[in-house]
């Protein structure tokens, strides 16, 4: 089709625009790849009073799973903000073993029942995007969430944010129901409440976006940028009422680059993305052989208890990880504690869900890459000294997330986020980021989501 110079033009974007002539030119808008149309979901005045009203509820669900957490953690390790670690730490080894059999016993008991009733439902979100239509069941949704939230406040090393992720999916899936949207119009909402919960919980909108179109969607088509960004803006607004507005990370210095840290990160992505691949396989293994059943039942307490056991000499385990990230961004810890934390947390959040837990993998990631990154960064520097730990901290969480996820621009937008800082360290931080991700990708490619997948059948 020929373009026109000036007169009317045919213009067949949908939705059509409100000008219909050209620009004098005569060019169409639509040679540019992402301002051509829709696609499958049109973005309609229904379709966007669905996305308003499912990224409040959100944003309502995030608030109150985290109230619901922040009750847990003072019951049990009578923390009333500030660090969690400390918390743990203050209390006896007794008492932190008890608190995990008793997380276990609940856990259990709880997520046999859910699973038993609510066998009919569906609560896994990403296997609802990636091979259903998008429809979640909303009672097991929310007791599945309840139960995650309970338990790792009494200390399961288990991400929060999986709780929050799966009520936005719920959320939508309900209200595109209500509504009547098209399959595809269901998909996109589900997709965009659920990097909306993660928005909400982590003070994070442009991460919860970026990662609603490049995890759960693996599409920066424009409707699907607006889309995400609306969702994930309106979520984070609404939250704001309840949880606090600042950075997840508060009070991390802004490192300066280096020339010690350009060459450090370039090493980095490698050990990274090589060590991000066997962690994400060690995910994979015990999400297909994790526990169900009546075997839940003794298996669970089992599990949390060893992680009670490990907590005796480092309460650092406790918990989804935030604590251990917050400190290798400060440069607190020595190679020793250091190699110790990033070697033991996957191997407690994979002895949790094993033994049939239900949680996010998203911070104990974090966690991981910023102990790893601090651990590697103490070693550098006795060869190349001058450098902050923190800084090598930061850059490792960019880059175990990128790599964990398949998803580098997620891990660096997530980092700066959660932080507010690391602007300087962008250029060491993209290196080692694309290389840790391009190495996982080569050498397997399966992410700490597309792992996770149940059975087909199950």
């Amino acid at each position: 089709m020929g373009p026109k110079s000036g007169g009317d033009s045919e213009r067949q974007r949908v939705p059509p625009p409100l000008i219909k002539r050209r620009i004098a030119s005569g060019r169409g808008a639509m040679e540019q790849p992402n301002a051509t149309h829709d696609g499958d979901a049109s973005l309609t005045p229904k379709f966007w009073l669905a996305v308003a009203i499912t990224a409040v509820a959100t944003g309502l669900f995030g608030a109150g799973l985290m109230a619901l957490l922040q009750f847990v953690e003072k019951l049990a390790f009578s923390y009333h903000g500030g660090s969690y670690e400390k918390a743990v730490a203050a209390t006896t080894n007794l008492h932190r073993l008890v608190s995990l059999v008793l997380a276990g016993i609940i856990g259990a008991i709880g997520w046999y029942l859910v699973r038993r009733f609510f066998s009919h439902e569906k609560s896994e979100i990403d296997d609802a995007l990636w091979n259903g239509d998008g429809e979640l069941g909303a009672r097991r949704s929310l007791a599945t969430s309840v139960v995650s939230e309970v338990v790792i406040g009494m200390g399961a090393s288990i991400g929060r944010e999986a709780a929050p992720k799966l009520m936005g999916g719920a959320s939508a899936s309900v209200v595109a129901n209500w509504f009547g949207l098209t399959t595809a119009q269901k998909r996109l909402l589900v997709a965009c409440a659920g990097g909306a919960g993660l928005a909400a919980v982590y003070n994070v909108p442009l991460g919860g976006a970026v990662f609603t179109a490049e995890v759960m969607l693996g599409s920066f088509a424009l409707p699907t940028v607006l889309a995400a960004l609306t969702c994930s803006l309106i979520a984070t607004l609404t939250a704001w009422l309840f949880l606090p507005s600042a950075a997840t990370y508060a009070d991390i210095p802004n490192y300066a680059f280096s020339g010690s840290i350009m060459v450090w990160s370039v090493v980095a992505g490698v050990v990274i993305g090589l060590l991000a691949v066997v962690y994400v396989r060690l995910l994979g293994w015990v999400s297909a052989h994790r526990a169900s059943g009546v075997t839940m039942l003794w298996m669970m307490p089992v599990a949390f208890a060893l992680v009670g056991v490990a907590g005796f000499k480092y309460p650092q385990l406790f918990g989804n990880g935030k604590d251990m990230a917050h400190d290798a961004f400060l440069g607190v810890g020595g190679l020793v504690l250091l190699l110790a934390l990033f070697a033991l947390k996957p191997l407690v959040t994979a002895l949790c869900l094993g033994s049939g837990a239900a949680g996010g993998v998203f911070t104990p990631f974090l966690s991981i890459g910023a102990t790893l990154g601090g651990f590697l960064g103490v070693a550098w520097t006795h060869w190349w000294p001058g450098s902050p730990v923190g800084a090598f901290a930061l850059i490792g969480a960019a880059a175990m997330i990128g790599a964990a996820m398949q998803a580098p621009l997620v891990g660096l937008v997530l980092v700066v986020e959660l932080t507010h800082t690391g602007l300087h360290l962008m250029i060491p931080m993209i290196a080692a980021t694309t290389i840790a991700t391009l190495i996982g990708r080569q050498i397997d490619g399966y992410s700490i989501y597309s792992a996770r997948l149940p059975r087909r059948g199950e």
